[in-house]
């Protein structure tokens, strides 16, 4: 008895402190109930006190994604996993009875992070096609002069190119990390690759740094305030994006209304 409670104990101290938010599972993804002050709180409190986080921007297509990948749900499970889009309000509203917060998708968010942040932050860009990170990196220091920004490389970099990236998060590491790979490839590097040496916080941010360079036009603000910028984008890019919304976004209805009608829904 006393081994299973030195056992139950040991457990115990090695468990991850819960989280001071509440979380809502949408198609087996947790993601965090946080108004945007609240979620720019956390990110910010995190680079302060350099307590690694592991951010993701949730939408539609990557409960689409995770909902066949075990592996990807059990990675998601280590983020702080923030609402992206009207699809997870459906979501919300379909499982849980209620719309999230707020609206945080990575194109906002950051800008917004850096907009707020009173600290002299180091922000690193990784990803895009070659010379687009450079361009978003001159955009950023331009609009938020007091901090600092540095491109550690495009996202096409070789297999055997990685181990120096690495090294060189490891060497100075950032407050901030900006990855845009696209999912789930951001999402999966940043929990297999990231630890709390490379870097304070990590953020997969999609097409970020192509808005930023100005190689993909942003939705018309009509269209972000009718939650509608997918749909623009849809118009801008079919060719690459009709699977993803013209397939997609029928399939996560229906999977939200089966997970109504039969699954399992929980909020931690």
């Amino acid at each position: 008895m006393v081994a299973t409670l030195s056992l139950d104990l040991a457990t115990q101290a090695d468990a991850p402190a819960k989280p001071g938010f509440a979380t809502r599972d949408i198609g087996g993804v947790g993601i965090a109930v946080l108004t945007r002050t609240e979620a720019l709180a956390e990110v910010s409190d995190a680079m302060a006190n350099r307590r690694h986080l592991k951010l993701a921007f949730c939408n539609a297509h990557l409960v689409n994604l995770a909902a066949h990948d075990q592996a990807l749900r059990r990675e998601l499970a280590g983020f702080l996993v923030l609402a992206d889009g009207i699809g997870v309000d459906l979501g919300g509203w379909l499982l849980h009875g209620a719309s999230f917060p707020a609206n945080l998708n990575g194109t906002d968010f950051i800008p917004g992070l850096l907009a707020t942040e009173k600290r002299r932050l180091r922000v690193a860009l990784l990803g895009g096609r070659p010379g687009v990170a450079a361009r978003a990196s001159v955009r950023l220091s331009l609009q938020y002069p007091e901090h600092r920004f540095s491109v550690l490389s495009h996202g096409y970099f070789a297999p055997g190119e990685e181990a120096a990236l690495l090294a060189k998060l490891e060497a100075t590491p950032p407050d901030l990390l900006l990855v845009a790979f696209g999912n789930p490839r951001q999402e999966r590097w940043i929990s297999q690759k990231l630890g709390p040496q490379h870097c304070s916080a990590a953020a997969g941010v999609g097409a970020l740094f192509d808005f930023l360079a100005g190689e993909v036009s942003r939705a018309p603000e009509v269209f972000r305030q009718l939650r509608l910028e997918w749909l623009f984008r849809l118009w801008l890019e079919p060719s690459r994006l009709w699977r993803r919304y013209v397939l997609g976004n029928p399939v996560f209805v229906l999977r939200m209304l089966r997970a109504r009608l039969f699954g399992r829904r929980s909020t931690r």
